[in-house]
């Protein structure tokens, strides 16, 4: 039964699709089968997998909108064990249309759902926004893992984010829990970088990841190539960090099992 984690912050830039691609190709190199769901419609993840998303007939839209089964519209990509539900420019519309549907804030879920069986891991790419589709990926999850990068103003879009994760669990997936805040872009030079990361591990404590993602050179140049970091550069500090993402986040769901 997959464990779904859905990766999600308002604010762009934050590493977010970097987190998602990565730690999704580490969970595969980990011997978990993984999926990675894609409801951004920049198309990102698709892209940073290797996917032309503008040669994409088929999407997740078509999960969303016209109700076809996710089944049918999962890619296996070449990397182990991981496969993907892609998104393309379709899927820009979809918020509009979504506005008319019934049960609209949980059309994912849905779909999502009936995949557990086949996943041990279902890792979902939310927009920069807190729009439907990003709603429709909380309601669908058991886990949020919040990137966030270590500037002073990224501490105000957390509240932003933590005040909508408490705003569904409450009324919309009691199921849903806070798997943790990811520090990222993270530069030790910095005292500010240092003091964010301070504030956030004393307000939230156990919930921060003790993986700190830094930024370098090989993490942003690889999705250029269609390509996560342990493809791109498996001997690069970022594969190291995701790497260790990876292993701590199964070390938590075994401990919460």
């Amino acid at each position: 039964m997959a464990k779904v984690i859905v990766i999600a912050n308002q604010k762009g830039g934050v590493g977010k699709t970097t987190t998602a691609v990565n730690l999704s190709a580490y969970l595969g190199q980990h011997r978990k089968k993984t999926l990675l769901v894609d409801i951004d419609p920049q198309g990102n993840a698709t892209s940073g997998l290797g996917i032309d998303r503008n040669a994409l007939k088929h999407c997740v839209y078509d999960c969303l909108i016209n109700e076809v089964p996710a089944k049918a519209l999962i890619i296996k990509t070449p990397f182990t064990r991981l496969d993907i539900l892609p998104s393309s420019r379709q899927l820009g519309g979809a918020e509009i249309e979504l506005v008319e549907e019934s049960n609209r804030e949980k059309k994912l879920k849905e779909q999502v759902d009936r995949l557990r069986e086949d996943y041990d891991y279902i890792i979902i790419d939310a927009p920069p926004t807190l729009g439907l589709l990003t709603l429709n990926g909380l309601n669908a999850a058991d886990g949020l893992l919040v990137p966030l990068q270590c500037e002073y103003y990224a501490l105000e879009g957390l509240g932003d984010i933590t005040n909508t994760f408490q705003l569904v669990k409450r009324h919309m997936n009691p199921n849903l829990e806070l798997e943790g805040i990811l520090l990222t872009m993270y530069d030790g030079r910095t005292n500010l970088a240092q003091e964010v990361a301070e504030e956030v591990r004393a307000h939230f404590k156990d919930k921060v990841f003790q993986t700190v993602i830094p930024r370098t050179v090989r993490l942003s140049e690889a999705p250029s190539y269609g390509m996560p970091i342990l493809e791109y550069d498996p001997k690069s500090k970022g594969a190291e960090v995701y790497d260790a993402l990876a292993k701590e986040v199964i070390k938590r769901g075994k401990k919460r099992k």
